[in-house]
């Protein structure tokens, strides 16, 4: 069993603060106190650049109370490692203190999804998963996490991947938060990132892990996440999930100005009835 004691950060300094000072005072200014808030069933959460992206997933985060177990399902872009990686045991390190991987879940995942495997070739240096943590941190000192990477699947393998994962948490007997990092249109105009969104948005709010998969594919819009999203909708079907709600949305011209070609940033809510 492939094991990795500690992963280091490998964007700290780049897509946000390696201060931890610094990075602790942007988070908390990105996360404004809202009485507004659900249990995290399930999110959509942008993993760009803070400058660029930070303020939709702070508005994400501030509106989500987190269980003590969460996994992040990110995309990958590296094309490093296996299918569907699993981090190996350890923890993950960022500015903000160490975040230990929850290898009891893994295990359960494992069982329940054999080509699951533990692999810290995809996890090396792939950001996506990484720029959700310490929003998670900040919110939940006692976190322990689970990241998945993923490489580009067939919808059977998205929903047979989300159902499984569904399973190995209802097996825990606690609370999971489930996490799909993902942006939404890359580098087109703002107008044409804009009603190609709202096209993948309408389709992430109707809980139909298909409609979602097929809309991104048969429209081509660039939502770099659509793997992990698919199986994070087919998962918290299967755990109850009655409704889901647009929080946040942005584009990268937001930040820079230049809307010439931008990348945009959805944060999406996934949670039963309260």
């Amino acid at each position: 069993m492939e094991q990795m004691k500690t992963r280091q950060p490998v964007v700290a300094g780049m897509f946000y603060p390696a201060d931890p000072q610094t990075l602790e005072r942007d988070l908390q200014r990105f996360m404004p106190e809202t009485e507004d808030q659900h249990d995290l069933l399930g999110c959509i959460a942008p993993h760009a650049g803070y400058m660029y992206s930070g303020a939709v997933a702070g508005r994400l985060y501030s509106h989500l109370r987190l269980p003590r177990r969460v996994v992040i399902v990110g995309p990958n872009h590296t094309g490093m490692g296996r299918p569907v990686s699993l981090a190996p045991g350890g923890a993950w390190s960022t500015p903000l203190g160490r975040e230990r991987i929850d290898t009891d879940l893994a295990s359960l995942v494992r069982e329940e999804f054999p080509r699951a495997e533990l692999d810290s070739g995809a996890h090396r240096r792939e950001h996506s998963i990484e720029v959700q943590i310490p929003f998670l941190q900040l919110k939940r000192p006692d976190l322990v996490v689970l990241p998945i990477c993923l490489q580009h699947l067939t919808i059977d393998d998205c929903l047979e991947l989300g159902r499984a994962l569904a399973k190995a948490v209802e097996r825990t007997g606690e609370p999971v938060g489930i996490v799909a990092s993902s942006d939404m249109s890359h580098y087109e105009p703002d107008e044409v990132a804009r009603e190609h969104d709202q096209q993948a948005i309408d389709a992430a709010l109707t809980l139909d892990p298909v409609e979602l998969y097929r809309t991104v594919h048969d429209h081509r819009i660039s939502m770099c996440g659509i793997i992990p999203a698919t199986v994070m909708v087919e998962c918290v079907r299967h755990l109850g999930a009655t409704s889901a709600h647009l929080v946040g949305y942005a584009t990268s011209g937001d930040a820079s100005g230049d809307r010439s070609a931008v990348v945009g940033y959805a944060g999406i809510c996934i949670h039963r009835e309260d």
